[in-house]
C-alpha cells in the first residue's frame, strides 16, 4: 500500500500554514494566498553533505564554550566592510535585498572579482555563465581596454538552483566565500513546491544555513523585493540570517545606499554611499561635497542641512518652492522626506511664526535623490520653505541642524560636534544649532549659533 501523500496550504504572503485550503488568510487577511504544498521530510532527501555528517551538538556549560575572535574576512570594498562592520565573518550569512535593477548583482560580482585573496564561488540561478561574464567583462574593463583583472582567476560560476547540487560543489571547490543569486530561485528535493515559494525559500535559507554554520564558509544572498518594498518570502527569512542590508537609491539618481536594517556582528547605524557608474559602483570618498555640487550663487528656498547618516555626518541641500495655489486646494509635495512632517512644520510656521502658508503650494525636495527620516533636517526645512515664500535667499555659508518642535522651539539633535567639524571641514561660516547643547568645542573657522526658536533664527536670516 502506497504511503499517503502529506500536504498542506502556506499563504504566499506572510508564510502562515493550513491544514485545508481557505480563501482568505486569516493572519494577514490576504485573498487567495494559500498554495498547497507537498510535505515529505525524509532525513535521506535532505543530502546532507559529508562535512556536516557526523557533528551532533550535546549540551556544553556556557563556561566551557571556547572565545571565537578569530579575524574578520578583509575586503577591498571600504564601504561594504564598513556596513558589516569591519567585514565578513566566518560562518555568517548576510541577506542583500533591493529594487530590481538597483545593482545588487553587481556590487557581489565585483566584490567577487576585487578580491583576488578570496576565492568565490557565484551561484547564478538567473544568468547564464555567459551572461556573468559579459557583466564581469563590463566591470572590470579599464581605460586601457584591459578586462578582467588578477581576481578573474579566483571568482567560480555556477549556474544550478538545486541546493544538494550545490554544496556538494562547495565541497569540491572549498571556496572562502559564496554568493547566491538569488535564493528565491533556488530549490531544495525536500519540498515539492516551486521555486520562490514560501515553503522553498524557508527551507533552503535553513539548509544554506546549517551548512555555513557548520563548515564556517560565510555566504551572501541576494533577495528579491515584493512591490511594497519588503523581502519577498516569509519574514523569517530575515529572522534566520546574520545580517540583513538594504540596497536603496533612486534610478533617475547616480547615487546608492546600502543599509543595514540588522547586524549581529556590528552596528546598524552605518551607510555605505555608491555611485553607479558605466564600469559599476564606485565608493563616493566625499559625500557632502558631491551633494552639494557647485554653486556660484544660491537662489532663494536653497539651504543646507547638516544631518547623520548612522555615524556618518552629511550636508545636504533642501530645496523649497512656495506660489500661490491655482487651484482652490494648495498642493503639498514632498521627495525624499516624509510628507505628513512637512505638513507638521507648515502648521507651526503658521500659528507660531504667523506665516500665511494656507493658500499656497508647497513643493519640497532633497538634493541627489537622498531620503532622510532623522529630524535634525527639520530647521533646515523651515528655512527653505520660509526663504522661497519671501523671495529672499540665505546666505551660501550658512548651514541647519535642529529638531522643530509643535510649539515653535528648536530641540537638541545627536552628534552636533560631528556635524560641526563637517560643516567647518567643507567651508561654511556659520552653523545653527539648537540651544542648550552641551560638550560643543570652539572650532576654528566657523562660528556656532545657539538658537532657541524658530523665530530667532528668522531674526538672523532676515532681520
Amino acid at each position: 500500500m502506497a504511503a499517503k501523500v502529506r500536504s498542506r496550504f502556506v499563504c504566499q504572503h506572510c508564510g502562515s500554514s493550513y491544514a485545508q485550503w481557505l480563501g482568505q488568510c486569516t493572519q494577514c487577511k490576504a485573498w487567495n494566498s494559500l498554495v498547497e504544498e507537498v510535505v515529505d521530510r525524509v532525513e535521506e532527501k535532505r543530502g546532507t553533505p559529508a562535512s556536516v555528517k557526523g557533528r551532533s551538538p550535546k549540551p556544553v556549560p556556557i563556561t566551557e564554550i571556547p572565545a571565537q575572535d578569530g579575524p574578520r574576512i578583509p575586503l577591498s570594498d571600504r564601504e561594504l566592510a564598513r556596513v558589516l562592520g569591519g567585514g565578513l565573518v566566518p560562518g555568517s550569512m548576510v541577506l542583500l535585498g533591493g529594487e530590481p535593477g538597483i545593482g545588487k548583482s553587481t556590487l557581489l560580482l565585483q566584490t567577487a572579482l576585487r578580491n583576488a585573496h578570496l576565492k568565490t564561488l557565484y551561484v547564478s540561478g538567473e544568468e547564464s555563465e555567459h551572461q556573468v561574464k559579459m557583466r564581469a567583462e563590463r566591470l572590470e574593463a579599464t581605460n586601457s581596454g584591459s578586462t578582467l583583472a588578477g581576481g578573474g582567476n579566483t571568482c567560480f560560476v555556477l549556474t544550478e538552483t538545486n541546493t544538494q547540487t550545490i554544496f556538494k560543489h562547495i565541497e569540491a571547490l572549498q571556496p572562502g566565500l559564496v554568493v547566491i543569486d538569488s535564493v528565491q530561485t533556488l530549490h531544495t528535493a525536500v519540498l515539492d513546491a516551486s521555486p520562490g515559494s514560501v515553503g522553498q525559500v524557508r527551507e533552503c535559507t535553513a539548509e544554506l544555513m546549517r551548512f555555513a554554520k557548520t563548515t564556517g564558509i560565510p555566504m551572501v544572498l541576494i533577495g528579491h523585493i515584493t512591490k511594497d518594498g519588503f523581502i519577498a518570502g516569509p519574514k523569517v527569512l530575515e529572522h534566520m540570517v546574520d545580517c540583513v542590508l538594504q540596497f536603496e537609491g533612486d534610478r533617475d539618481h547616480a547615487y546608492r545606499l546600502l543599509r543595514p536594517l540588522k547586524n549581529r556582528f556590528g552596528s546598524t547605524n552605518e551607510l555605505g554611499i555608491y555611485e553607479m557608474r558605466g564600469s559599476g559602483l564606485a565608493v563616493v570618498e566625499d559625500p557632502s561635497q558631491v551633494l552639494l555640487g557647485r554653486r556660484e550663487e544660491r537662489p532663494s528656498g536653497v539651504v543646507v542641512a547638516a544631518t547623520m547618516e548612522g555615524m556618518r555626518p552629511l550636508l545636504i541641500e533642501v530645496q523649497a518652492l512656495v506660489s500661490s495655489a491655482v487651484y482652490g486646494t494648495p498642493q503639498r509635495s514632498s521627495t525624499g522626506f516624509d510628507l505628513r512632517r512637512l505638513n507638521m512644520l507648515l502648521a507651526v510656521m503658521e500659528k507660531r511664526c504667523g506665516f500665511r502658508l494656507g493658500q499656497k503650494d508647497v513643493f519640497l525636495n532633497l538634493a541627489g535623490g537622498f531620503r532622510v527620516e532623522e529630524p535634525a533636517i527639520d530647521l533646515a526645512v523651515v528655512c527653505a520653505v520660509l526663504s522661497s515664500n519671501a523671495d529672499i535667499a540665505v546666505p551660501m555659508d550658512v548651514c541647519f541642524a535642529g529638531e522643530v518642535g509643535l510649539t515653535g522651539e528648536i530641540r537638541p539633535v545627536t552628534r552636533t560636534e560631528q556635524r560641526i567639524a563637517e560643516a567647518a571641514k567643507l567651508g561654511f561660516a556659520r552653523i545653527f544649532v539648537p540651544k542648550g547643547t552641551k560638550g560643543i568645542t570652539p572650532t576654528h573657522g566657523i562660528q556656532v549659533v545657539q538658537v532657541g526658536q524658530v523665530s530667532e533664527v528668522l531674526g538672523h536670516l532676515f532681520g
